[in-house]
Formats: C-alpha cells, structure tokens, sequence
C-alpha cells in the first residue's frame, strides 16, 4: 500500500506529488510491471518514478479521513445554502415521510444535472406542487412531464423519471433503500442511485460529480484525464473512502457544496476552503509560481459538435367561417432520439446552407407526405415569409435554424383536415394560438414562436392575417 506524487518543474507541472515513501522491497517488486514514469527536473536532474492512480489503492490515512470528515461536516453545518429539497427528518419520523424525501431528493439530483441550482429551484417547486408524491407521479403523462420540465434540457431526464415512478408504483410503491436495488430502476445510475440511498436512507455510499472530482483532483493533485473510465473509477473509490459512515447523506452532499461554492472551477477560494490544509495542489501552487490550483483536474479537449441545418415551418391554418381564428400545426418528435416524444413546429433537416428554395421545397414535401397537406390542392398560400434563422447549441449538436411562416387558408375547415390523417406515422396536431401560448415548449421551439410573434407585429400592426389570397401585383405590408 503506497502512493507516490512528484514535485512540479517548469517541465511538468501536472504531475503527481509523493508524501508516502515506498519500501526497496516494493519498488523492486514494482520493477517489472509497466508503469507512467513522470520526469521531474530539479536543480540537479532526478528521475523520480511514480505510480498511476490505478496502481493506488489509498489515498487517504486514517487520521486525514477522520480529520477531513470532521472540518468537511462542521463547515457544511454552518454554511450549506438552503435548498427546498434540504429537508431535515427527526429522530422519530414516519415512514411516509422518509418516502417523501427519497422522492424529492430523486427529483432534485435529476434536474440537477446539466443545470444550475438556482434555476432548478423554481422548477422543483412547481413540480412538487404538482406532484407532491410518486403516486401522484405515476398517474401523470408524459406531454404533462413535459410541460413542466420545458426549459430545462435533457429531455430524457424527465421522461425516466416518470417510467421510474411507474416502476416503482407498479411493484409496491416503495423506493428502494440501497443503491444496488435503486439502479435496477430506469435512469437512475450510480451518481443518483449514492444520493437517494445517502441523503434519505443513510447508506454509506458515495456520490461522484464534477464538484466532487474537482475537489479530489485538487486535494491529491491528480494529474489525470478525470474522463478515463479507471481514473473515473479510482475518484468513486477515493469518495467511498471518505464518505462518513454516521451522515454520509450530508457528507456527500458537503463535498458537492464545497466544490460548487469554494473549489469552483476558475476562482476558487482556498483561504475560505475548510480543507485547505489537506489540499496538494494548494501546497504545489505555493511552492511553485508556475503552478495553479486550477491545474487540477486537467482540461479534456472538447469534442466538437456536429453542424445540423433544420428549416422550421410555423403553419398558420385559416379556415371556416370566422377567419379571424387560426391553428398552428404542431408534430410529434419520435419516441426515441433528440427531445424524444416533444411536439414542434414542422421541421426538416437540410443539407448545409442551403437556399431557401430548396428548404422551401424539402418542407413542402414534408407537410405532403407526413402531414397530408398539400399546399396547391388543399389550401391556398396566404402568406409565407422567411422569418430570421438562429443557432441553438445541444450537448453535441450545433443546429442551425431557418424559420418560416407559412400561412395557409383552408379550402375546408380544419376539421376536414384532421380526418384526412390515415395510418401515417408522424403524429400531428392543431393548436389554437392562446393554448400554443400555455404549452410547456422547448427552448427552441419557443424562440422560433417568438420570432414568428415579434415579426407578425411587425409586418402587420393590426396583428391581423391577411385572408386574401396573395398575387403577383398583391403589395406586401
């Protein structure tokens, strides 16, 4: 059992810092298996061999994971931020209410991913409100999850947690108390499955983020890549070490806290850092000037996202007798892939920066085929305008979207157009434009709405279609 770091030159300022000598009878042992040797210059050249993480097994002493367990508890005692899902239970509570915290902080370690706490709150407590237990969860659908997680992301996320619910509800009604039983559940991986089991259930088990690699990074200035699969596995088994096994709930949940408020990513405030002392990276930036303790954990290179192209169509339906009410389509996405099951405006990927003609002619296609609305027998072309484009940045996906208005007088009414739907497979529907107004919509397919808005207001000040048909010597407003 040894752990060797090595002290940071000019030439390697990365590298690992020993503070466990190793026996003649291990390195000799060690010899003769391959192993990362790291070159450290000095004022007279050495050659120091150190260890890989993996080769590990500890690094903390008995005595540093008490003491930091202590300074770690009593500095969260004092300054965790309050949270509506930070509830605190009595010694003598029901178990109704232990279901309920499970639940909650279910919901919150999920929102939380991908995204900010502050504009979780809100989110949480609308869907609390909403949903206050996971029975009442499982009764929901998916278009209702939707709506209440739209703006938020990651649309998947919303979805496993109602089939989680489902699941749950299905096979009693009760969360399961461990990690290994709550992974059995859809969408609940090891980081969710160690916050439930910690926080609610107070198993001794630990939660890995990026908050919590941050800090482990830069407490053993490990110097490797923090998204290789071994090195994500050593940063699990580091935080099973520490984790407190009387509050491991609020353990976990100090070390997340000191990473997303102290040991932030760019400005982190180690004079205010309750573990200070304990940190390798803090003692190498001070004995070195070339050395930060924003060097640990090391920067991956990004990989660059894909470019897309979409044409959005928004479909503004005229028909009956009172023309002065209108629909706008919306389509189902499918049920697998990007934003799986959500409802947009009619859109088409397109090859590159494409003219707008074509666009133009792959959506008209589009609404043909998928949606049986033939512009030149079923209707007539009231207005159609190209409204502006935008990029809207995914995960892994650069997309850029050119939006249309296309505004259709029915030859018959909506009605009629809505019985034309046979056995296709794209999902549709017509929307009034106060219901489009109050439907939980995605970030994009919201933008797009508001630039066709802010341009109908524009171009007609009345906020008024024009019902005519347009011409060539018809003038435009």
């Amino acid at each position: 059992m040894f752990l060797c770091f090595c002290l940071p030159s000019p030439t390697s300022t990365l590298s690992l810092i020993s503070n466990i000598n190793m026996s003649e009878k291990t390195l000799n042992k060690n010899k003769t298996r391959k192993r990362n040797i790291n070159s450290v210059t000095k004022k007279t050249p050495t050659l120091v061999k150190t260890e890989d993480i993996e080769d590990s097994p500890s690094f903390f002493s008995k005595d540093e994971t008490h003491k930091l367990r202590t300074v770690l508890l009593d500095w969260y005692d004092r300054n965790q931020r309050v949270l509506p899902w930070r509830t605190t239970l009595n010694d003598e509570h029901e178990e109704e209410e232990v279901e309920k915290r499970a639940y909650g902080v279910w919901v919150s370690e999920v929102m939380l991913q991908q995204t900010r706490v502050q504009t979780v709150i809100a989110y949480f407590n609308r869907w609390m409100l909403k949903w206050p237990t996971i029975h009442h969860l499982a009764k929901a659908s998916l278009e209702e999850v939707n709506e209440i997680w739209a703006g938020l992301g990651y649309y998947r996320r919303a979805r496993f947690l109602l089939e989680g619910a489902k699941q749950i509800v299905a096979e009693g009604g009760s969360i399961p108390k461990t990690a290994s039983t709550l992974r059995k559940i859809p969408g609940i991986g090891d980081y969710t499955s160690g916050a439930i089991a910690s926080i609610a259930f107070k198993e001794a088990v630990p939660v890995v983020d990026g908050n919590v690699i941050r800090v482990i990074a830069r407490l053993r200035a490990i110097s490797e890549n923090p998204k290789d699969s071994v090195i994500i596995k050593r940063f699990w088994e580091i935080a099973a070490q520490l984790v407190d096994p009387l509050r491991p709930g609020d353990f976990n949940q100090a070390l997340m806290e000191l990473g997303a408020t102290v040991c932030t990513p760019l400005n982190p405030s180690c004079s205010s850092c309750p573990a200070s002392e304990f940190c390798h990276a803090l003692s190498i930036a001070k004995d070195n000037s070339t050395a930060a303790v924003t060097d640990y954990p090391i920067k991956v290179v990004k990989v660059k996202p894909r470019s897309d192209f979409c044409a959005v169509c928004v479909v503004e339906l005229l028909g009956g007798e009172n023309q002065s009410s209108s629909r706008f389509v919306l389509v189902k996405r499918p049920d697998e892939g990007l934003l799986a099951g959500l409802w947009e405006f009619p859109s088409v990927l397109v090859d590159g920066e494409t003219a707008p003609l074509a666009r133009r002619k792959a959506t008209d296609c589009f609404l043909k085929k998928s949606l049986k609305i033939d512009i030149r027998k079923t209707c007539d072309v009231v207005l159609r305008e190209d409204v502006g484009e935008f990029v809207h940045i995914f995960s892994h996906i650069r997309l850029k979207l050119y939006v249309e208005l296309l505004v259709l007088q029915l030859k018959g009414t909506v009605g009629d157009l809505l019985k034309s739907k046979d056995d296709e497979t794209t999902t549709w529907k017509c929307v009034e434009s106060n219901a489009l107004s109050n439907m939980g919509l995605t970030t994009s397919v919201r933008k797009v709405y508001d630039m066709v808005k802010k341009f109908k207001q524009k171009r007609l000040p009345s906020n008024l279609v024009p019902t005519k048909k347009r011409t060539r010597t018809t003038k435009k407003n």
